[in-house]
């Protein structure tokens, strides 16, 4: 099942080219220093689930998303993010459930945190099983190719570089 009963969205994501991405997934502490992932040229999938999101939904979202043809090749042809190659950087992103109500945001679609966190925790892993997989066949994916992801649940600090304001927004 795609989306609740009326037609209304069970999860949404923003993708953006990048030339370079850097998030920090851990803060620094009294005795630590921040910790960071990174990618080079790939993509950036922002992520949100709704309350009706389930795992039925998953495949189906990290196929469309990872097939999508909106990174430029050297020879100008757009291709997928797989077919780049390139990178992912998944960041969970709640606020892109937010409506304003007055002056202020309310996250009353979002689905609980824990389910959040399941449903995130089996998406990267698809991400990674297919990022894996087309690298083992032909299409393959070269060296370097890297599925990277934030913490759920966690304010992180997010660096990117692009080649454009190439964004788009995907609703399941």
């Amino acid at each position: 099942m795609s989306v609740k009963e009326g037609g209304a969205p069970v999860a949404r994501t923003v993708l953006q080219q990048c030339v370079q991405a850097r998030l920090q997934v851990s803060p620094a502490e009294q005795d630590t220093e921040a910790q960071f992932v990174q990618i080079d040229r790939g993509v950036v999938i922002y992520l949100c689930f709704f309350k009706g999101a389930n795992e039925e939904l998953l495949p189906r979202m990290v196929s469309s998303l990872l097939n999508l043809r909106l990174c430029e090749s050297a020879s100008g042809k757009m291709v997928s993010v797989l077919e780049l190659p390139g990178s992912l950087l998944i960041v969970p992103q709640a606020t892109l459930g937010g409506k304003s109500k007055g002056r202020a945001v309310q996250y009353h679609s979002n689905i609980s945190k824990e389910d959040g966190r399941r449903l995130y925790a089996a998406f990267v892993s698809l991400c990674e099983q297919e990022v894996t997989a087309a690298a083992a066949s032909s299409a393959g994916t070269g060296p370097g190719v890297t599925v990277q992801h934030g913490t759920y649940g966690n304010r992180q600090v997010l660096k990117l570089d692009t080649n454009g304001p190439y964004t788009h927004l995907m609703e399941f």
